[in-house]
C-alpha cells in the first residue's frame, strides 16, 4: 500500500522531480526536461514492481532458494534489448519505448518469482495489520536500513544532480560508466552479500562469534579477490569496453573517451562499493540496522565534501572532464563508507581477522601487476579501437579478459592461493 502511494505521488509529481534532482535540464532546454518528466512517468512504476520483487526475493533466499532472485535480473535485460530492438523504431521517439519496457520489465520479474513463492506455500496475502508484532519489529529495523542501503544511490542522484549544470552528455557519460562499474558488483558483490546474510543472522542466533567472523571473513577474501582484477580491468579497458558495447550511431568516439574518464574513476571505488555490500550484513545479522545510517550519513558528507574539492576547480580550471571529478568523489566515499563499517565490527568484536592475510595480499599485488602489464601491452591505443568494426571489437574484448583473467588466475595458482580451501562457507 505505501510502495502504491508513492508511485501515484511520483508519478504525478514527476516534473517536480526532475526539477529536483536534475534542475539542470531546465535551464538547458525545456524540450529536454519536458522529456525527462514524460520517461519518469513510465519508469517511476518500477519502483513499485522491483521492489515487491526483491521482498519476494528475500523470502525465497530465507529459505535457501538462491537461483531464481539471481536469475529474475536476467528478465530485466531481455525485456529491454526487445523493446530497444523491435518496439523503439516503431515510436516517433525512440526512448519513450525504452521507458515502457522498464516498466514492462518490472512486472515481469515480478510475475517470474510469484509461483516459486506459491510452490512453497508462501505467497503474501496483503492484509493490513499493523499491531502485527514482527510488522511492528519490521518497521522499527527497516527505516535505518533505508538509508544505510542506500548510500550510494543517494550519492548517485547527487553526482546527477551536479552533472546537470555541466557540459551536455555528462549525465550520460556518468550513466554509462556506473552501469559497467555496477556489473562486477551485481554479479558478485550483491551475491556475495545475499548468500552471507541468512548465514550470519544463523550464527549469532546461535550465539557462535567465531563462526560469525570467519564467515564475514571468508566473504571479505572472496570480495578483494574478484574486486582488485576486476578494478584495473576496467580502469585499464575503460575506452575499450565502452566502444565495444556502446559506440554506435549517435554514441561517438568522443562520447567513448569522456565516459571512459568516469569509469577509470568510479572503478576506483569499485573494492569499497563491494566490502560495504560484504560489512553491512554484519551489522544487519545483528539486528543493528542504526550503525550503518550513521556510517552512511559520514560517508556521504565526505562524498559532497569530495565532489566540492573536485569538481569546482576542475570548472575554474576549464579541465576536460570535470564529471570524473564526481564519479571519483562517489569512489571516494565508498571507501570511507567501508573503512568504517570495518573498524566499527573490529572495535565491537563481531569480526576478528584468521591468519594469512598480509600474505594474501602480496601474492594478489603480484598477480594483478602481471594482469595490468599484460592488458597494458595487449590492449593497444584507442584509435585502434575507434576504427575497428563491432566483430573485431568484440572478439579483442573477449580475447583480452579471456587472457587477463587466465593471466591473474594461473599467477596465484603458482604462488598457492587456493581460494576453494578459504574457510568458512556459508551453510
Amino acid at each position: 500500500g505505501v510502495l502504491a502511494m508513492i508511485t501515484v505521488v511520483g508519478v504525478v509529481a514527476a516534473p517536480l522531480l526532475i526539477l529536483l534532482f536534475a534542475p539542470g535540464f531546465l535551464r538547458e532546454s525545456a524540450d529536454k526536461f519536458d522529456l525527462a518528466a514524460d520517461l519518469l512517468r513510465f519508469t517511476f512504476p518500477y519502483l513499485f514492481f522491483i521492489s515487491l520483487t526483491a521482498f519476494a526475493g528475500g523470502i525465497l533466499n530465507s529459505y535457501g532458494r538462491f537461483g531464481v532472485p539471481a536469475f529474475t535480473p536476467v528478465l530485466l535485460n531481455l525485456v529491454l534489448i526487445g523493446f530497444a530492438l523491435w518496439v523503439a523504431p516503431l515510436f516517433e521517439t525512440p526512448v519513450v519505448a525504452l521507458a515502457l519496457g522498464v516498466l514492462v520489465a518490472g512486472a515481469t520479474q515480478l510475475a517470474f518469482q510469484l509461483p516459486f513463492l506459491l510452490r512453497l506455500g508462501l505467497l503474501p496475502r496483503p492484509r493490513w495489520d499493523r499491531a502485527h508484532e514482527g510488522v511492528r519489529k519490521i518497521l522499527r529495523l527497516m527505516m535505518p536500513a533505508l538509508f544505510g542501503s542506500s548510500v550510494a544511490q543517494i550519492n548517485l542522484l547527487l553526482d546527477t544532480l551536479i552533472a546537470s549544470f555541466l557540459v551536455s552528455g555528462s549525465v550520460s557519460w556518468l550513466y554509462y560508466s556506473d552501469r559497467l562499474m555496477e556489473f562486477p558488483l551485481g554479479v558478485f558483490g550483491i551475491a556475495l552479500s545475499t548468500v552471507i546474510l541468512p548465514s550470519l543472522s544463523r550464527r549469532h542466533a546461535d550465539g557462535s562469534g567465531e563462526a560469525f567472523s570467519a564467515t564475514l571473513d571468508w566473504a571479505l577474501r572472496w570480495a578483494l579477490l574478484i574486486a582488485v582484477p576486476a578494478t584495473v580491468g576496467l580502469a585499464v579497458l575503460a575506452v575499450p569496453v565502452l566502444v565495444t558495447l556502446f559506440q554506435y550511431q549517435a554514441f561517438t568516439p568522443a562520447d567513448a573517451r569522456m565516459a571512459g574518464f568516469s569509469l577509470t574513476a568510479y572503478a576506483l571505488g569499485l573494492g569499497g562499493f563491494m566490502l560495504v555490500k560484504v560489512l553491512a550484513p554484519g551489522f544487519y545479522a545483528r539486528q543493528d540496522t542504526s550503525t550503518p545510517v550513521r556510517i552512511g550519513l559520514w560517508a556521504m558528507g565526505a562524498n559532497m565534501l569530495f565532489n566540492v574539492a573536485f569538481v569546482v576547480p576542475m570548472v575554474w580550471l576549464g579541465m576536460e572532464a570535470p564529471h570524473a571529478g564526481l564519479a571519483l568523489a562517489t569512489a571516494l566515499g565508498a571507501w570511507v563508507n567501508a573503512v568504517l563499517l570495518f573498524r566499527r565490527l573490529r572495535r565491537e568484536g563481531a569480526y576478528r581477522p584468521l591468519g594469512g592475510w598480509w600474505s594474501l595480499m602480496a601474492r594478489l599485488a603480484v598477480a594483478l601487476a602481471a594482469m595490468a602489464l599484460l592488458l597494458h601491452l595487449l590492449a593497444g591505443p584507442p584509435d585502434l579501437w575507434y576504427a575497428m568494426g563491432a566483430g573485431g571489437r568484440a572478439m579483442r574484448l573477449a580475447g583480452l579478459i579471456a587472457a587477463a583473467a587466465t593471466c591473474y588466475l594461473f599467477v596465484l595458482l603458482l604462488l598457492g592461493v587456493r581460494p576453494w580451501r578459504w574457510r568458512t562457507r556459508p551453510e
